[in-house]
């Protein structure tokens, strides 16, 4: 009798141990909401490389190029919309960044002291994003219009100096990471390959310079969602 009071004892122990087990597993687990709407700020650098191509008609032997390092900081702000499906998150964001991005040449005539200069003054870009939910952590590709301000000039002295200065338009493409630090903060990185197109001065009827405005950009950020 105490052997079967024994074996009664354990498994009603066991029982009752299985069925909050099973009370705990059937309880739904909490996982991070992409959707909304989301305002934040980003950092970054951008870098790159120019290409100056100087092209005289008719002239092949006073052709050539010029390949020249650009970079810099900047700075800005975006807001967006994510739509999250299962663990698939669509969305849009649009951003506007000052920058300071700029390169110089070397001398293109050695000794004679003409050079080119690249800058670009701000950029902004409009873009779909589409990723991949890991609760917390969303992975994202990204890509879609891009804008700015970029100066193209050549300069051989005050008396002899061109230059080209437009709001440029053109393309981005890029990647990135996001992690969700609470219901409403984030932080991410992202890397963007921006074209903002080629771009001419030309002297005369005769010449012309055109300069590839490409970069590189990496950025830190946060994000607020409401």
């Amino acid at each position: 009798m105490k052997g079967l009071s024994l074996a009664s004892a354990l498994l009603s122990l066991i029982s009752g141990q299985a069925l909050a087990a099973d009370a705990v597993s059937f309880e739904p687990t909490t996982v991070h909401d992409w959707s909304g709407v989301y305002v934040g700020g980003q950092i970054g650098y951008g870098f790159g490389q120019t290409d100056a191509a100087y092209n005289l008609p008719n002239t092949p032997t006073i052709q050539g190029s010029q390949d020249y390092d650009t970079d810099g900081f900047l700075g800005g702000v975006q807001i967006g919309y994510n739509h999250q499906i299962n663990s698939a998150v669509l969305g849009v964001e649009a951003d506007f960044s000052g920058a300071d991005i700029k390169g110089h040449s070397d001398e293109i005539h050695v000794g004679e002291g003409d050079t080119y200069d690249t800058k670009v003054d701000w950029f902004g870009t409009l873009r779909a994003r589409a990723g991949y939910a890991f609760d917390r952590t969303l992975i994202y590709g990204t890509g879609g219009l891009a804008f700015g301000s970029v100066e193209n000039r050549y300069l051989d002295g005050p008396l002899n100096s061109s230059s080209e200065k437009n709001t440029k338009v053109g393309w981005t493409i890029g990647a990135g990471l996001e992690q969700a630090i609470s219901d409403h903060w984030s932080a991410k990185f992202e890397y963007q390959y921006v074209d903002l197109r080629d771009q001419t001065i030309d002297y005369d009827v005769n010449s012309n310079t055109t300069f590839d405005n490409t970069f590189n950009a990496v950025k830190i950020g946060m994000n607020y969602k409401f």
